[in-house]
Parts: C-alpha cells; sequence; structure tokens
C-alpha cells in the first residue's frame, strides 16, 4: 500500500517544524511554527473573484440571508459583510443613476414610509421613499423615525430637478409640516395614486429578507440596514427597474 502524506513548512520561514494550534472561526486549520513563532492557517482557501463576489451580493438582495449565503457558498457572514461596504461605498451618487427630467412636463412624486426593525421588533425604524411616478425610479430616501425630522432629509435628498414637482403621499403630518402647500397632495390609498410606491414597498420586503416585519434575518446595527437599503436601490434603478417596473 501506498501512502501520500502531505507535508507543510511555515509561510514565513519554510521550516517543516510545524504543530497544530486548533482552527478558527471558519473551520480551517491552524499551525504554529517552533522554528520562527509564527501561526498561519494550513490551507488558505482560494480567493473569490469578483464575478464570483458580484454573484453572492446579487443572491443576497433576492431574500437570502447571510447565514444561508455562508451554508450555500462557504463564504462567512463577516467576509460577505465587508464586501457590502466595500460595495456599497464604491457606489455613485444616486442621482446619476436617474434618467433626465423632461422639462416639458412636471414630474409628479409619490411618497411614502414602511417599517422594519434593527436588532429587536419594538426598535422600529422607518424607510421613507419618494418615487417618480412616471420612470418608477427611486429619486430619494431616508430611514430613521416617522418624525418630521426624517421627512425633512427625505426631502433635502430629493435632487433638485424634482423640487417643483407634484408630490403625492398620505395624509401622515410630516408631509404636510414638509411639503410646500402647493405642491402637496395628500391622498387616502383607495385613490390610487400611491399605488406605483406602495407596490415598491412588496418588492423591497420580496427582495430583503430583513426588511420583512416577521423575520429572523434582521439588521444588528443600523448602518449594515441603510447599507442594504442603499444598494438594493441602486441595483433597482439601473438593473431590476426594466423587469419590476
Amino acid at each position: 500500500m501506498i501512502i501520500e502524506a502531505k507535508v507543510y513548512t511555515c509561510r514565513k520561514c519554510q521550516s517543516k517544524d510545524l504543530v497544530k494550534n486548533g482552527t478558527n472561526a471558519s473551520g480551517s486549520s491552524q499551525y504554529h511554527c517552533k522554528t520562527c513563532g509564527a501561526y498561519g492557517v494550513l490551507e488558505l482557501k482560494e480567493r473569490s473573484t469578483e464575478e464570483k463576489k458580484e454573484l453572492i451580493i446579487k443572491v443576497y438582495q433576492e431574500r437570502s440571508s447571510m447565514r444561508a449565503i455562508e451554508r450555500t457558498f462557504g463564504v462567512s457572514r463577516q467576509t460577505l459583510s465587508v464586501w457590502l461596504k466595500e460595495k456599497a461605498n464604491d457606489l455613485p451618487p444616486l442621482e446619476e443613476t436617474l434618467q433626465p427630467v423632461d422639462s416639458k412636463k412636471i414630474p409628479v412624486l409619490e411618497l411614502d414610509e414602511l417599517w422594519s426593525f434593527v436588532f429587536r421588533s419594538k426598535d422600529k425604524v422607518w424607510v421613507w421613499i419618494a418615487m417618480n411616478r412616471e420612470t418608477r425610479e427611486i429619486v430619494a430616501y431616508a430611514c430613521g423615525d416617522r418624525s418630521e425630522d426624517t421627512c425633512q432629509i427625505l426631502w433635502d435628498r430629493v435632487p433638485s430637478a424634482y423640487k417643483e414637482a407634484i408630490v403625492f403621499s398620505d395624509y401622515w403630518n410630516a408631509y404636510q409640516a414638509v411639503i410646500p402647500s402647493e405642491q402637496h397632495r395628500p391622498v387616502g390609498k383607495e385613490t390610487g395614486e400611491t399605488a406605483h410606491i406602495e407596490r415598491w414597498n412588496n418588492t423591497l420586503r420580496q427582495h430583503l429578507a430583513r426588511f420583512v416585519r416577521k423575520t429572523l434575518s434582521f439588521c444588528k446595527c443600523i448602518k449594515m440596514h441603510e447599507i442594504c437599503l442603499k444598494l438594493f436601490i441602486h441595483r433597482y434603478n439601473t438593473e431590476l427597474l426594466p423587469i419590476v417596473g
């Protein structure tokens, strides 16, 4: 019988005098070099390509949880979190994802807010969205409570090309306090004037598990909550809109 034995060497000093040193958080075997004192992993995992990163991030936006990604692709939740943050930091301003506004028409915006939670269901976080009715593009968003302050943040983020738009929303008093009365049209759901933005809220919940009201895939910090929302909105405007619009 022929038995092949694999000999490991220290990546720092090339010594073969190694002893096992348990496993790391990902389950990979570690070593300790008796010659130079270095610690390391016996077998380095192959680095993920940019194509694989993009695929995993897209799969994450199809209602897969971080733990599901970890089980399916063998990528740790910590690594996925780093990828999401890097991707969000590299995104252009949201305004650059929008089509030019037709100067001959007065744009129409639909505004609405939906709640989810961070860390526990008692800690509600409201997502405020402004949508261009004609193109179905998301032109601005904000995260926070349901007060006038968060509504003001949303309105301040609306691009200048939409500042004179006709704005439809529900009767929540924050809208009436922030949006100029000559532009604001508060309506009830039965009118259908906010049907597009209400449908988009459902699209968001269908794609990102952490925005579902009853879920185990919730965010533990508001920063990651906003990062995931930012990533989805940019992808929606640039890739998903022709499909779901």
